[in-house]
């Protein structure tokens, strides 16, 4: 138990340490070194003891693989700033990558499902070799702990959707790494081999979900679906503290994400005897405020006078 416990001090040190020493592009980097490490140790090993869930695992880090090269390169992308071709900014790079990552992933769950149904269904030799699987398997676990933490961890500072898909792809090959090490004790123990295609379905069905969450997630940034409504409420929240500070009420709000930056649409209604000037020094207020508490975000401000006798309406 001792040992255990100091195991994962070392882990949690190291883990630490290693997330202050990266940005975007360096972890997404860091995604591609570890996911080709992991991929070259499952392939061998997998190919070797004949186990089905190892290949699947190695076929699931190879989607990662993938993934991380798209991340990478939508990082950069992303981070390019707004020109005449895209005027709002290049930041849906990151979700298109999000969502292609989405798909590769539950490309990998369909096949893997594919290949252990066939193993099940029409035979073939089921006797594998568990030692250097576990072993393997073990080693993924670790390493891919240590880089989907520092992935979540940059991914939150820097808002950034692509980075934050990839660290949930590699948090679902933890689960299912981990899965196929108990799987192949259970076969070590019991010698019931028809465990290996059927633990590898279980392991599809694991990634088939995150798959699907990320693809869903990523759609309603690339359609302009409104943010949660957790924050919407928040965003809501923020713009009541402003009534009755020059502001009168507000409407028309409406909000979206745009890679790891969000953009606000909102009206604010003034008395009809404030001057532009004053209005506008409210706005800017308001701005600043808003990228104060919640970071990468713009606000497109339509002003009216309280009582508008063009839009005939008057809020109380």
């Amino acid at each position: 138990m001792i040992y255990l416990i100091d195991f994962y001090m070392i882990i949690a040190i190291i883990r630490d340490v290693m997330e202050t020493l990266f940005t975007k592009k360096s972890a997404a980097t860091l995604s591609i070194v570890s996911n080709s490490f992991i991929i070259l140790l499952k392939l061998i090993v997998g190919l070797l003891s004949g186990s089905i869930s190892i290949i699947s695992e190695a076929i699931h880090s190879m989607s990662d693989f993938l993934a991380s090269i798209i991340t990478f390169f939508s990082v950069i992308k992303s981070a390019e700033p707004a020109d005449s071709k895209h005027p709002f900014g290049h930041g849906k790079y990151e979700d298109m990558s999000g969502f292609i990552e989405g798909g590769l992933i539950i490309f990998a769950a369909l096949y893997i499902i594919y290949e252990a149904a066939k193993k099940i269904f029409f035979g073939g030799n089921m006797e594998i070799d568990t030692t250097w699987g576990m072993v393997v398997m073990g080693i993924s676990v670790i390493v891919n702990i240590l880089v989907s933490s520092i992935l979540f961890k940059v991914a939150k500072q820097t808002d950034s959707v692509s980075l934050f898909a990839d660290a949930e792809h590699l948090r679902a090959d933890v689960i299912s790494a981990f899965g196929v090490f108990a799987g192949l004790l259970l076969i070590k123990f019991t010698g019931i081999y028809i465990l290996d295609p059927l633990i590898a379905i279980v392991v599809a069905v694991i990634i088939f979900k995150t798959g699907f969450s990320i693809s869903k997630t990523t759609m309603d940034n690339l359609l302009d679906c409104s943010l949660p409504e957790a924050d919407m409420a928040e965003i809501c929240h923020f713009f009541d503290g402003f009534k009755n500070n020059g502001i009168v009420d507000y409407k028309n709000l409406k909000a979206r994400r745009l890679g790891p930056h969000k953009n606000v649409e909102v009206t604010f209604l003034f008395p009809k005897d404030m001057t532009i000037y004053d209005c506008h020094a409210v706005c800017d207020q308001v701005e600043h405020k808003l990228a104060e508490r919640f970071g990468d975000i713009s606000a497109s401000i339509h002003l009216e006078p309280e009582t508008c006798d063009i839009c005939s309406e008057k809020v109380n």
